[in-house]
């Protein structure tokens, strides 16, 4: 992990009021910052995922608004973290406009290849779940100044079979190595 800090900018609200796609490819080369009681650190994100409103059969709210995904039809740029498998936690950020369900799981960092990974070797849980994504909540994300663009690959969500040939096909899947 890298404890050093460059030059940066936190990323502003509306950067997270746009289109999940758009959301999910913006945030590769982004630092993900979490402060602990241990101090701050940060890791670059270089996978994520989208998942786009009740249509998309592999996002949670495809079968609407319900008690869990609830936070994801709030305006973008809160946390949206839950439990899966009953062991690994999933960093999510909420994207778009009130009322509209979409988020972006954060998939990896240059440190961390995993969600699961990620969360337990950041200590990032449920506590998480609803917060906004500035530094008063202790994570979130600030946008680097990059060399160059890296070439951006996309590629089909992992681990989505249920949703159907059609959604779990979807190059929703956005990576750099």
């Amino acid at each position: 992990m890298n404890n050093i800090f460059f030059k940066s900018m936190v990323l502003k609200q509306g950067f997270y009021h746009r289109n999940v796609l758009q959301v999910a490819r913006d945030l590769l080369g982004c630092r993900l910052i979490v402060k602990s009681e241990m101090g701050m650190v940060s890791s670059i994100i270089c996978e994520t995922e989208a998942y786009d409103g009740e249509q998309d059969l592999a996002c949670h709210a495809c079968k609407g608004k319900t008690k869990r995904t609830s936070i994801m039809y709030d305006c973008g740029g809160v946390w949206y973290v839950y439990l899966c498998y009953g062991m690994h936690w999933m960093l999510n950020i909420v994207t778009g406009p009130k009322n509209y369900p979409a988020t972006v799981l954060i998939r990896g960092t240059r440190d961390f290849s995993g969600p699961g990974r990620l969360t337990r070797n950041l200590g990032l849980d449920g506590s998480l779940h609803g917060k906004p994504a500035v530094p008063s909540s202790g994570l979130w994300i600030e946008d680097i100044p990059k060399k160059k663009s890296p070439e951006i690959l996309t590629g089909p969500r992992i681990g989505v079979d249920y949703a159907g040939k059609e959604w779990a096909q979807k190059p929703y899947r956005f990576w750099f190595s």
